[in-house]
C-alpha cells in the first residue's frame, strides 16, 4: 500500500492518506477524502510503500486527485467568504453584545459550511447568531469554542525568547506543564515570566524537564546535611547544569561547592555542632 502524508494549515499535524498509485511530489496541492467531505491540502510527506497489516485501514482515507487549476481557483474564492463571513461575525458579536471571542473562519471545500472558531471564560447563547450568519451566507453555520492554547496557534505570534511560538510553528499537540516543573529547574516563580502569550504556562518548560530530573539524582536532596572540601552545610539549592551545590554553613554562610567536592551526605545535623 502507498501512503503519502498531507497538511491543511501551514502549522498544523501531518495526516496520513492512501494516494494508490497516484505519483504525488512534495508541496503538490492535492483533493483528499476527508470526515468533513472533500479538502484542499498539501503533500508534506512524499508517498512510501507500507505493508498493509501494520495499519488500520478503516480509518485510513484516500487521495481523490491531484489539485486543478479550478479547486485552486475555489480555494481562494474560499478565503475570500472566509474573510467576509470573519468581518460579519464579529460585528454580530458586538451587536448582540455576545461574550466571546472570534478567532478565526473555515470553509470546508464543499463550500456548503463555515465553522466559526471562538473563545469565551463561560457559555455562550449564539443561536441568533448562527441563524443570522446562515441567513447571509446561505450555508450550515457551526461554532466551536477553543481554548486559549489554541487560540495562541492559530494566530501566532513571537514569545518572550523572540522566536515565534513553538505552537504556531512545530508542536503539534500540547503535554501537560506544570509549575512543578519549573521549581525543578530552579527558575523563578514568577507567574509574567512562566506564563505565554496564551496566558497558560509555557509549553517549553516541558523540553528540557526529564534532563533535569536525569541530572539531579547524582545530587544530594536539598535541605540534606552534607560534609565537603569547604566545610559542612545543609544543602540550599543545586545549579545541576553547572554541577554547583550550594550549601549553608553552621555559621549561617552560604558557599557554592563543586559537585565532586560533595564528601558524604550525613543522616542529619552534625551533634558536635548542635546548639546547647
Amino acid at each position: 500500500m502507498r501512503l503519502l502524508g498531507v497538511k491543511f494549515r501551514q502549522h498544523g499535524k501531518t495526516y496520513v492518506f492512501d494516494c494508490g498509485e497516484l505519483d504525488c511530489y512534495l508541496n503538490e496541492w492535492v483533493i483528499v477524502e476527508t470526515e468533513q467531505g472533500l479538502a484542499l491540502g498539501w503533500v508534506a510527506l512524499e508517498p512510501w510503500e507500507q505493508d498493509p497489516e501494520t495499519i488500520q485501514q478503516e480509518d485510513l482515507k484516500k487521495v481523490v486527485r491531484k489539485a486543478t487549476k479550478e479547486d485552486l481557483e475555489k480555494a481562494q474564492q474560499l478565503k475570500d467568504l472566509a474573510s467576509k463571513a470573519k468581518e460579519a461575525c464579529v460585528d454580530l458579536i458586538r451587536r448582540y453584545e455576545l461574550p466571546m471571542k472570534l478567532v478565526d473562519v473555515q470553509p470546508v471545500f464543499e463550500g456548503n459550511r463555515l465553522i466559526f472558531y471562538f473563545t469565551s471564560e463561560s457559555r455562550v447563547d449564539f443561536r441568533r447568531l448562527v441563524k443570522e450568519l446562515a441567513r447571509r451566507f446561505r450555508c450550515r453555520v457551526e461554532m466551536r469554542q477553543i481554548g486559549v492554547r489554541n487560540e495562541a496557534k492559530m494566530i501566532g505570534g513571537v514569545g518572550s525568547c523572540g522566536r515565534e511560538l513553538c505552537c504556531a510553528t512545530f508542536l503539534k499537540s500540547f503535554d501537560p506543564v506544570s509549575v512543578r516543573m519549573a521549581k525543578d529547574q530552579n527558575l523563578s516563580l514568577n507567574p509574567q515570566k512562566l506564563s505565554g502569550l496564551c496566558g497558560r504556562l509555557m509549553c517549553c518548560l516541558a523540553y528540557e524537564h526529564q534532563v533535569y530530573l536525569d541530572l539531579r539524582q547524582k545530587f544530594p536532596s536539598c535541605k540534606k546535611w552534607v560534609s565537603t572540601s569547604k566545610g559542612v552545610g545543609k544543602v540550599k539549592r543545586l545549579n545541576v547544569l553547572m554541577d554547583k551545590v550550594i550549601i549553608e554553613t553552621i555559621e549561617g554562610e552560604e558557599v557554592e561547592v563543586d559537585l565532586q567536592d560533595v564528601l558524604e551526605v550525613l543522616p542529619g545535623r552534625p551533634k558536635a555542632e548542635e546548639k546547647g
